[in-house]
């Protein structure tokens, strides 16, 4: 373009929202456009947002990141409640924010942030929502309103029963995210609330592309997946935006050790296992999942924390002390096992990883989806378990673990997965269909490719709605 806008992005709080937020402001700055990244911060800050944030500062000098401090939320709060009440808090902060900066073209923010279109309309700055995971779940998150009101009970007591939403494959009610299932629970209540607003920005940033989810998209461009007498905003898909991975150096300069240990595997034969920065699960699970690993016979590296009964899951986990006795020894030389933190868009995109057991955070999916790599799905909150039906029924790039959804995965069914998408002939056509989706993927983010068109689509919406907001005025 040839004028320079200024956008401001709105991240909800998480690293999970933040990351991909980034990614957005680099494909805004790639295309000559101004950023800043508002970013609330509460008292007692999560240890690895605020890490992630510092990051941000030193590796991208060229992205203002202004962070909103906010008063402490109510101490009743708890969980999701207490973040959404921390949102709330923001609003006056951003507002304030915005009004301070000399311009503004656009507002950008995260899907939980909705009472920033409050705050858009009083400062008449054109406001648009960024959806960081599948399209396929807005088509769903716009009827859940709809849906929840004509069930004949709340999700959580409905089981197995298929819920039908346009744009998608049946979900089991089970499969919904955690903060829909009961509907009389405030945190509930507040959700759809939230989500029947989304219609009102005047456009949505998906973080995916047009050829991974066609159904669904189809599904919210024909106003299948809002009320009648409403319209749906511009779905503009400018993904994927994930973390290019060229780079996995410390402070020293020097690669990941574990990216030195991938060197020296065979191509495609190490199963990685990382579950995002929320994945903890309890002593007993991370044994089952050793004892499935060690039986399957497969090279791999795990990335572990502590177990849920110990408090801190941040801390250094010893896993000598949780894991089967010898079995770090027994699978010496061909396992490697991680505490905490694997760089993860480097180790899906190297050559020696052959699958990914992943929690199907949108994010992961994404970088698994680049890098061509199959998905055992094993989703463990939030969205999850809507992106493992998304990748496993509608896709199908990914298979999934039976018995997510309860206590205990057992060992066995580790094992039988690792074995199908390593040894069998269904992995291989997993491999086929998800080397055709990075394909797709590589192609939509070029210059000419249905992504970079969609930006450039937006960016001209934004002139057309600033244009629009000045004759208002």
């Amino acid at each position: 373009m040839t004028t320079e806008k200024t956008v401001v992005l709105y991240p909800a709080l998480g690293v999970g929202h933040l990351n991909p937020m980034v990614q957005l402001a680099k494909a805004f700055l790639r295309r000559g456009v101004a950023v800043t990244i508002a970013v609330v911060d509460p008292p007692g800050k999560d240890p690895v947002l605020e890490a992630a944030v510092a990051r941000l500062a030193v590796a991208c000098p060229s992205m203002t990141v202004r962070l909103l401090p906010i008063p402490p939320a109510c101490a009743d709060s708890h969980g999701a409640m207490r973040i959404l009440a921390e949102l709330r808090l923001a609003s006056p902060v951003l507002r304030e924010f915005l009004a301070s900066l000399p311009a503004v073209d656009a507002l950008v923010f995260d899907m939980f942030c909705i009472d920033a279109l409050d705050v858009g309309a009083d400062l008449a700055i054109p406001t648009y929502m960024f959806f960081p995971s599948a399209a396929a779940d807005l088509a769903i998150y716009l009827q859940v309103p709809g849906c929840c009101r004509a069930a004949p009970s709340s999700f959580g007591d409905m089981g197995e029963t298929p819920l039908r939403f346009s744009g998608v494959p049946p979900v089991r009610a089970l499969d919904m995210p955690d903060t829909m299932v009961d509907r009389e629970s405030e945190l509930c209540r507040t959700r759809l609330q939230q989500l029947a607003r989304m219609p009102e920005a005047r456009g949505v940033l998906v973080n995916s592309f047009e050829e991974l989810e066609p159904r669904a998209l189809k599904a919210l461009r024909d106003g299948l997946c809002v009320p009648a007498g409403r319209s749906t905003p511009q779905i503009y898909c400018v993904g994927p935006l994930v973390d290019g991975g060229v780079s996995a150096s410390g402070e020293s300069g020097e690669r990941h050790a574990c990216l030195e240990w991938l060197d020296m595997q065979p191509k495609q034969s190490v199963v990685f296992l990382c579950f995002g920065s929320g994945g903890v699960f309890s002593a007993a699970q991370l044994r089952e999942t050793a004892r499935g690993l060690e039986e399957s016979g497969h090279r791999f590296l795990w990335t572990v924390r502590s177990p849920r009964e110990e408090r801190n899951k941040f801390a250094e986990p010893d896993p000598e002390a949780f894991l089967p006795d010898g079995f770090l020894q027994r699978t010496s030389d061909r396992g490697l096992v991680l505490k905490n933190w694997a760089p993860q868009a480097e180790v899906v995109q190297h050559e020696a990883v052959g699958a990914f057991v992943t929690h199907c955070g949108w994010n992961s999916a994404l970088e698994a989806i680049m890098a061509g790599v199959p998905m055992i799905c094993w989703p463990l909150y939030a969205e999850q378990r809507l992106n493992k039906v998304h990748l496993v029924e509608e896709m199908n790039i990914g298979v999934a673990v039976e018995g997510y959804e309860e206590e205990l995965v057992k060992g066995r069914e580790v094992e039988a997965k690792v074995r199908l998408v390593m040894e069998s002939e269904e992995g291989k056509k997993l491999r086929d269909r998800v080397a055709m989706a990075q394909e797709m993927a590589t192609h939509a983010v070029k210059e000419g490719g249905s992504s970079d068109v969609a930006f450039y689509a937006f960016l001209k919406h934004l002139e057309v709605s600033k244009l629009d907001n000045t004759k208002a005025g």
